[in-house]
């Protein structure tokens, strides 16, 4: 069984063990103060900081420099390296992933306000999104342009006072879903069925009319802050989703 006893490498004492089956999903507080995110950046690779430097606000800019440096800290922490020592490849569509010996450990990175979510996973694919719930004005439309059939129909039939929660958990859903793939919006969110009714299970209810695509893919809820949607998609069978919060304290700069 495929495991490593982290801490070593990164110093990041208290990490689980990564086993074969599971998947730890970590929650990351992105409101952290100023002068953390200068030592945050430190371990941040020249391409993250010239894009850090590009957001038009500095909130975004911090929050972005706080999730990749707790990202950062997590793989180092599974791989025994530290934060800088971990290095970033990027697939076509632009999914960043690990190469070389390190490229068997599967992960995946979202954030939105304040809140960062990283899954990770041995030998899978993994896909994570997380949402700010919000008002959202044209919720209607921006499910015409990307709900599958199936799914307007489930959301018309809902009381209005439910549909902005099932908005998000079809979204969450879907997004997690073409970040495991990879394929990103070259994937097209109408092609395939997730659940999002209140009282149904989190599963696909159709991936292209493929049926190995459905044995092949699972879909679990997450349990973000309040405030906030997540869903988790993994490659293959799950034997535990491990979640937890990290610390800012631990995220190495």
């Amino acid at each position: 069984m495929r495991e490593i006893a982290v801490g070593t490498g990164a110093d990041f004492a208290g990490l689980e063990a990564l086993r074969a089956g599971d998947v730890h999903v970590w929650y990351v507080d992105l409101a952290v103060a100023a002068d953390t995110v200068g030592r945050l950046a430190a371990c941040l690779s020249e391409d993250e900081r010239a894009r850090a430097s590009r957001f038009k606000f500095d909130r975004d800019a911090r929050r972005f420099m706080v999730a990749r440096s707790a990202l950062r800290t997590l793989l180092g922490g599974y791989l025994g390296l530290a934060p800088r020592g971990v290095t970033l490849t990027y697939q076509a569509h632009g999914k960043p992933a690990l190469d070389g010996v390190h490229a068997a450990l599967g992960f995946n990175l979202s954030h939105s306000g304040d809140v960062a979510v990283v899954a990770a996973g041995w030998d899978r694919a993994v896909g994570v999104d997380v949402e700010l719930r919000r008002p959202l004005p044209d919720l209607a439309a921006l499910a015409a342009r990307s709900f599958a059939p199936r799914e307007l129909a489930v959301l018309d039939a809902l009381p209005e006072t439910e549909r902005p929660a099932a908005f998000f958990r079809c979204w969450t859903r879907k997004e997690a879903f073409i970040k495991a793939t990879g394929l990103g919006l070259a994937q097209p969110l109408d092609g395939f069925v997730v659940s999002l009714a209140p009282d149904e299970p989190a599963h696909f209810l159709d991936i292209e009319g493929d049926h190995g695509a459905l044995a092949r893919w699972t879909l679990h809820d997450l349990q973000p802050p309040d405030g906030y949607a997540g869903a988790l998609v993994v490659e293959g069978a799950v034997r535990a989703v491990h979640g937890r919060a990290l610390d800012s304290g631990r995220i190495a700069g």
